[in-house]
Parts: structure tokens; C-alpha cells; sequence
């Protein structure tokens, strides 16, 4: 894990200038430092960094994407089982359920997702066989992103072809799990091709296959929580008696009973990429991109109530000899949602040395498809027909285009070549489009419209930043964004009754965020940098007018939300040697008008709401490093420490959240590897992750975290051995959570999983 690595930090940043059109890696690369033969900070960048390459990937067990992305200093990927479209990321000030304040790139073009409340990045874009390096950059520093870098910014970067090249491989994963009255053996396979050729002529492309298929554990349990649940825990009477019913305790200490597991998905994924490039001028570049993704998921459930008879009880008032409940029909009602995505892009760049260099990045993302249907009977009934609901998507996604001109230094020219300017102009559009009807027969026969929610958002920013060497050993990079926020189209309608539909009027915002940072090289091994900026995040479509309104839930939005005005102070020092590298970072992130969404499960239906909360403050210190054959020939050591005191400063709302400890923030977490490269082509590493415990709830009264509901610590053990058997084959063993330690983000997170891959290359 490389503690830094050359990323966004304006116009001097190589493998971050696709991700907003800055111009190209030939113009950039000059000014990486590198030791050894790994790449490290360079002395101008306005923030703290991080990166995995290619073969710091290779020491892990990845099965999708976002597995790249764990060991980051400072990061969590809320991946709750093997085929998760819903691994959100969350950073150093920010939890899991803030998806607004993270930023993801695959080779420039944005796979953010900002249109669902658990909608994360579309990691199913990215091909397993092309990625070659993810970087990151923490926090609002660099005026060439928008607001949502309040947070965390990560790129993906795929590989482009040098000459004919052809891999795949096949992976398999297996979990036994075990909690409550529930075990099952869980399976997952991939498989992932890639074939990729770059001519004489500079024309290249590359085709990306892969097919997903896997199998859930439970994502939540049927249950009544005593003086929560209405009707629960009652003197038992006529009910039907029962067994199977399993008691323990809430996140909050209450008693609870459970029924049986809910939310068990088997899903089914598909995608292909195809990207193509070409070199029409020795000074430009021309690429493009479509990628189309498709997923088929069937929800199930479990009951473990038994009656009499030994047969499975569903639904009704039951009773054992203890109490008495009622089990609703929506409890075990099961789903099946089908979704496919379309993703295009095209960028055309300048490639000159120096001077001035221009570029423009596009991108279309859309749902071209998505139905999720939803029973309201439980399994054995609704797998008969039966009325239900469906909700679709159609027509949902945003777009984005960014305009950029990069001038890079010239000796003897402007500022006398200590100058280094970039400005753009960015313009992102996103649409909502959520739609329920009614369905005679869930399964397929929709009638009438039930629920709709529309609207529409736009930014458009102007920004201008400039990286100026005031001496050799001194450089101030300063820069300045300008947002213009709208909203229009926005409106929502429920069938009632009473029927009831509602159209909210335009809105139109602005934000201003300057950025500023001095570093100081005091040594060829040390650098010292102070970074201060300021980030605006606009609320996204969805916090503002989606909603839904089922029997057991109700999620609100608020069509007048304040956007959040971030203000962050970094004070880092790097050192690194030939084989070593060092940073220690503290951080300050005072963010006013934080967005977040709330359940109140105390009442029946369960009510989400969206709101802001008036100031959230976050003081932390993290330190990340690297140890290049440490002790021994081939051996290497990495890890990373954070420890963060994020709490409500004020909250005029809700004052008993003043002084609590911000959502799905653990005041530490710790991230150590081990890799050894012995003789004969193999690899053996170890990877342990720690993170502390959190909380669920802004009044942090969920003071039991160990269960399920419960936001727990996650300390966990990693290990994979691979083996290049062959010049082009390799073959590898893993194990993720070695000793089966528990951990909760609200669902069950993955108990011991069990991988092996194997993979072929051509180059």
C-alpha cells in the first residue's frame, strides 16, 4: 500500500488529470517524485494522498471493485455480502450513509451515484481484469472538484493496452454462515475476460466481459422489539402456539423476539466495457467509452416459526409460552428486481510538453431500465401471484462535461515558468424519475399508478487554480470555485387516500469555495504542508424529493434543504526514503448544515427523515506508511492509523444530540499488511483491519453494538497465498476474516469467506 502517490492536486498531478479533463500523463509525469521503483509524493500537492497499484492489489482477496478500495487509510466500504450493489464509502469525517460526500472516478468519468439514499458508486462498471490502481484524496483541497470532495475522492484507473493482450480469470468464494436459527453455505463465482490491442498507428481498444453470480446471507431479521413494536410481547391467549421464535436484545437493549431471516439475495450481474483511443496528431488524444451493466436479483426469506404440525408459519398472531405477537404479511414478503444501466464517454486532450494544453471530458450515465417488485403476501402465497407493487426507475441518471485548459511552466515564459495554471468550467446534470404503481399480480401485471417523485438538479462551476513556486523549496497552490446550484421539476404524488400531489417551485443556490496550501520541502526526504479549504455540497435529487411509502416504512425527503459548507484544515508531514515512506496528517473538517437521514423505528410504519443538522466537528490525526523489503529480502509492511473525534456541535433541532458522537464515525481504525514475495513465483500476505465501534443514532443511545441493528467494531484477519504455477497462469487461496469475528453496520457484515481465483495472461 503506497502511503502516497501523484493524484489530483491540480495541474501538476498526473493520474488525476483524466478524472477532470487536465491535460495528459506525458505532460505531468516529469514531476513525480519517485524512490526506488515506487511512486511517491511530489512536493506541490495540496492534500494528503493515497494509492494501491497493481501489485498491492494483488496481495488482497478482491472479488468486485470496491474490495480495492478497504485498506485506504481512512476509509470503510459498507460491502454487506458478495454481489452487494450498495457498497457505500465512508472517510475520515463522514460515515457509510452520507453517500454525497464521496467521489468516484473510473478513468475520469464519474460512477458517483447520487440518486438513492443506499444508491452507492456504480463499482459493476468497472471491469476486475482492467483495474490496475486506485488513488485516493482526502478532503476539499483542490478547486478541480466539486463539492461532494468534502469527503472522500477516489479515482479507479483501468489498463490501457501497450501492444495485444488478452487475460481472464474465474473466481470463487464461498461463506458458511451461521446466526441465529440461520446456516447456509453461500457461494459466489465471477468470471472476467479482457481483450485489449493498441496499433502502430496509435489506435487502441480494449473489451471487457464479466458474468456475476452469487448468494446473500440474511440482511435483516423479522422481529418485534418490546415497547417499540405495537401489539408485541403481549399475554398469550387462543394464537396458534408456535415454536422458533428466538429472543435477545436490540441495539438499544430492548427485548426482541425474531422470526425468521429476511433479505436473502441471489443475484446475477453482467457487464461489458468497451473502450476505444486513438492519437490522431502526435499532440492530441481521442477516447471513448460505453459500458452496460445488467443485474437480476431475487429476494427471499426464511421463516423459523413452526406450528403444531411441524409446518412453517409465515404470518398471523402467534403465541409460545411466553407472549404473544403478530407476525405482518409484509414480513417475509419476498422481491425481485431486474436492472439494467448504460454508461458512455468521451474525452479528446492536448498532449504538449509544455505551454498550454486543453481538454474535454463528457459523460452520460442512465437506468435504462429498473423494476423492483414487491409482494404483499408472504413467501409461499406470493410465489402463487397476488397483488404486490412495483417500482420503476426508467429514464433516471445525470450527465456531466467538464472544459479544462492546464498551462504547464516554461522556462523563461510568464512568472518566469514558476506559474502552473489550470481553469475549467464543469456543468453536472442529474434526474429523478421513481415511479410506483399498483400490481394485480405482483409478479407482472401492474394497474395503476400508486406513488411518484420527480425532479431535476444542476451545477455549473467555474473554477481557476494555480500552483506557484515562490522559491526552489516552496510552493503555494491557491485556487477558487464558483457553484451555481438549481433546482426545478420537482414534485411528488401519492394515490392516498387522500389522494394528494404536490409541485415544488424553482430553486436556484450559489457556493464559494477557496482553497488554499503552502508546502515546504525542508529536505530531499522531508516535506511540510498546510492545506486549508472550503467545500460546498449541494443537496442531491434525492434528498430533495424522493421518497416512498410502504406498509412497514415511510422515507421523506425535504424539497428545502441547506446545502453543507465544509471547512477543512490539514497539517501533514512526509518523509520518504529509498524504501520507506511516512505521513502523519491532522486533520480539522467543520461542517455546517450536515445532511443526514434519521429512522425512527419506534413507531409502525417506520419513518426515514431527511434534515440538517447545524454544525458536526471532526478533529483526528492519521498516519500512514510503508516498509519496502523490511527486515528481509521480499518482504513488505504497510499500514495506516486514524483516530477522530467527530461529534454534534450544534444542533438547534434536536438539542440532546449536542456533544454525541457523529454517525458510522469510529474514533480509531487500523490498517496493517504483511506480503512476502518468496522464490519460485509465490506470494503470501496477511491483512488485518480494525476499526472501532460507532453509532446508529445522532442521541448515540444504541449502546449495544454487537448485534443485529447494531453499528459494531469490525476486527478482522486476511490472509491469501498465490502461486504463479506458470509464466501466464496463477492461482490463489484466500481467506477474508479468519476467525470469524462478528461485525454490524446495522445488517450482518460477512463472516468467514473462503476465496480461490484463477488467472490467465497474455501480454
Amino acid at each position: 500500500m503506497a502511503a502516497a502517490v501523484a493524484c489530483l492536486a491540480g495541474p501538476l498531478a498526473a493520474p488525476w488529470a483524466g478524472a477532470q479533463g487536465v491535460a495528459t500523463e506525458s505532460q505531468l509525469l516529469p514531476i513525480v517524485v519517485v524512490t526506488g521503483a515506487r511512486v511517491g509524493l511530489a512536493p506541490h500537492l495540496p492534500a494528503s494522498t493515497a494509492s494501491l497499484d497493481a501489485e498491492d492489489l494483488r496481495q488482497q482477496n478482491l472479488f468486485n471493485p470496491e474490495d480495492a478500495a478497504r485498506l485506504l487509510p481512512s476509509t470503510a466500504v459498507r460491502k454487506r455480502y458478495l454481489g452487494d450493489r450498495n457498497a457505500n464509502i465512508g472517510g475520515r469525517s463522514h460515515g457509510v450513509l452520507q453517500p454525497g460526500r464521496a467521489l468516484v472516478y473510473v478513468d475520469g468519468y464519474l460512477i458517483s451515484n447520487f440518486l438513492g439514499r443506499f444508491d452507492a458508486p456504480r463499482w459493476n462498471m468497472v471491469n476486475m481484469e482492467a483495474l490496475a490502481r486506485v488513488d485516493a484524496l482526502f478532503g476539499p483541497f483542490s478547486a478541480l472538484y466539486p463539492g461532494n470532495s468534502i469527503g472522500t475522492t477516489l479515482v479507479l484507473t483501468e489498463r490501457k493496452p501497450q501492444g495485444f493482450e488478452a487475460s481472464a480469470s474465474l473466481r470463487l468464494a464461498h461463506q458458511a454462515f451461521r446466526e441465529y436459527r440461520s446456516e447456509a453455505g453461500l457461494l459466489g463465482g465471477q468470471a472476467s475476460v479482457r481483450l485489449a490491442t493498441r496499433a502502430d498507428n496509435g489506435l487502441w481498444w480494449v473489451l471487457g466481459l464479466q458474468h456475476q453470480d452469487s448468494e446473500g446471507h440474511p440482511m435483516g431479521y423479522g422481529n418485534a422489539v418490546q415497547g417499540a413494536t405495537s401489539g408485541a410481547f403481549g399475554t398469550p391467549g387462543t394464537q396458534p402456539r408456535v415454536t422458533g421464535i428466538v429472543y435477545d436484545q436490540d441495539p438499544q437493549s430492548r427485548p426482541r423476539a425474531l422470526f425468521g431471516a429476511s433479505g436473502l439475495d441471489h443475484s446475477v450481474q453482467d457487464t461489458l466495457n468497451l473502450r476505444v483511443g486513438h492519437a490522431p496528431t502526435p499532440t492530441q488524444a481521442l477516447e471513448a467509452r460505453v459500458s452496460l451493466w445488467r443485474s437480476d436479483s431475487d429476494v427471499r426469506h426464511d421463516t423459523w416459526l413452526r406450528n403444531a404440525a411441524g409446518q412453517p408459519v409465515w404470518s398471523g398472531a402467534v403465541r409460545d409460552d411466553r407472549f404473544a405477537f403478530n407476525v405482518p404479511a409484509a414480513t417475509f414478503a419476498p422481491s425481485t428486481r431486474f436492472e439494467a444501466h448504460r454508461q458512455l464517454g468521451a474525452t479528446w486532450k492536448t498532449t504538449h510538453h509544455e505551454g498550454w494544453n486543453a481538454s474535454v471530458v463528457a459523460t452520460q450515465y442512465r437506468i435504462t431500465e429498473d423494476a423492483s417488485r414487491q409482494a404483499d403476501l408472504p413467501q409461499p402465497q406470493a410465489d402463487q401471484g397476488g397483488a404486490g407493487s412495483v417500482t420503476r426507475r426508467d429514464g433516471t441518471g445525470w450527465t456531466t462535461f467538464e472544459l479544462q485548459a492546464a498551462y504547464r511552466p516554461v522556462p523563461g515564459d510568464w512568472g518566469d515558468g514558476r506559474h502552473a495554471l489550470t481553469l475549467g468550467l464543469h456543468r453536472n446534470t442529474y434526474v429523478l424519475n421513481n415511479l410506483v404503481n399498483k400490481a394485480g399480480d405482483w409478479r407482472g401485471a401492474e394497474t395503476t399508478l400508486d406513488q411518484r417523485y420527480t425532479g431535476r438538479t444542476r451545477i455549473t462551476a467555474l473554477y481557476l487554480q494555480d500552483a506557484w513556486q515562490l522559491a526552489d523549496d516552496w510552493r503555494l497552490t491557491a485556487g477558487l470555485r464558483e457553484e451555481r446550484f438549481e433546482t426545478w421539476g420537482g414534485a411528488q404524488y401519492f394515490a392516498g387516500p387522500p389522494a394528494a400531489q404536490t409541485a415544488y417551485p424553482v430553486r436556484r443556490l450559489s457556493g464559494s469555495s477557496p482553497k488554499l496550501s503552502l508546502a515546504w520541502s525542508a529536505s530531499d526526504a522531508l516535506l511540510l504542508r498546510a492545506s486549508a479549504g472550503r467545500g460546498v455540497r449541494f443537496p442531491n435529487v434525492d434528498e430533495l424529493y424522493n421518497g416512498t411509502k410502504t406498509g412497514t416504512s415511510i422515507i421523506t425527503s425535504d424539497p428545502n434543504l441547506r446545502p453543507e459548507r465544509g471547512d477543512a484544515l490539514e497539517l501533514t508531514a512526509e518523509w520518504s526514503g529509498q524504501q520507506h515512506s511516512l505521513r502523519a496528517s491532522l486533520f480539522r473538517d467543520d461542517v455546517a448544515d450536515t445532511i443526514v437521514r434519521q429512522t425512527d423505528a419506534t413507531v409502525t410504519p417506520a419513518i426515514t427523515r431527511v434534515s440538517n443538522i447545524d454544525r458536526v466537528l471532526t478533529n483526528g490525526l492519521e498516519l500512514a506508511g510503508e516498509w519496502r523489503n523490511a527486515m528481509l529480502k521480499g518482504l513488505d509492511l504497510a499500514g495506516s492509523a486514524t483516530f477522530a473525534d467527530a461529534r454534534v456541535r450544534a444542533n438547534a433541532a434536536s438539542p440532546a444530540t449536542v456533544g454525541k458522537r457523529w454517525l458510522r464515525v469510529p474514533p480509531q481504525r487500523y490498517t496493517l499488511q504483511a506480503a512476502w514475495r518468496a522464490g519460485a513465483g509465490w506470494l503470501a500476505s496477511a491483512t488485518w483491519r480494525f476499526s472501532g465501534r460507532q453509532y446508529n443514532t445522532e442521541t448515540n443511545v444504541d449502546n449495544h453494538p454487537d448485534t443485529y441493528g447494531g453499528t459494531s467494531r469490525v476486527n478482522q484477519l486476511d490472509l491469501k497465498l498465490a502461486w504463479r504455477l506458470a509464466p501466464q497462469w496463477e492461482w490463489s487461496l484466500g481467506i477474508d476474516n479468519l476467525t470469524n469475528q462478528g461485525a454490524w453496520q446495522a445488517h450482518t457484515m460477512p463472516q468467514r469467506i473462503v476465496h480461490t481465483a484463477l488467472r490467465w495472461e497474455q501480454r
